[in-house]
């Protein structure tokens, strides 16, 4: 294609990003209506078989993560999370409980700016 004197090429075709959300049943239910793969009842194993597989095939992905799950010590987690990039991890709450959810950027936040940094304020 051209615009103006200015040769555009089309970028070449690039591997489609994953969609998962892991999770109670309840919530990857919502989750597959809109597309997402869905792995319902999901154990910290089960997510770090997935992410293990997803960094060994180089592959995009967007993770959405019910936040119990989230809390898991796995190693593939971890190094998803702090490589950042190519694989997105969402934490979001639980269906049943979402006035309890507490990001872990808060944490954070609150370690940099002190406690009061996250009060509500008239």
């Amino acid at each position: 294609m051209t615009l103006g004197t200015v040769q555009i090429e089309p970028a070449a075709p690039s591997a489609a990003t994953r969609m998962i959300a892991f999770g109670s049943a309840a919530l990857t239910t919502g989750f597959s209506l809109i597309g997402f793969e869905t792995v319902p009842d999901a154990t910290p194993e089960q997510l770090e078989a997935l992410l293990r597989e997803l960094v060994r095939d180089n592959q995009k992905a967007m993770v959405i993560i019910e936040c119990d799950l989230a809390r898991s010590d796995g190693k593939w987690l971890k190094r998803v999370r702090d490589e950042g990039g190519r694989i997105i991890v969402s934490e979001v709450p639980q269906l049943h409980a979402p006035g309890s959810f507490r990001p872990r950027v808060e944490d954070l936040v609150e370690s940099i700016l002190g406690p009061s940094a996250l009060e509500e304020r008239p």
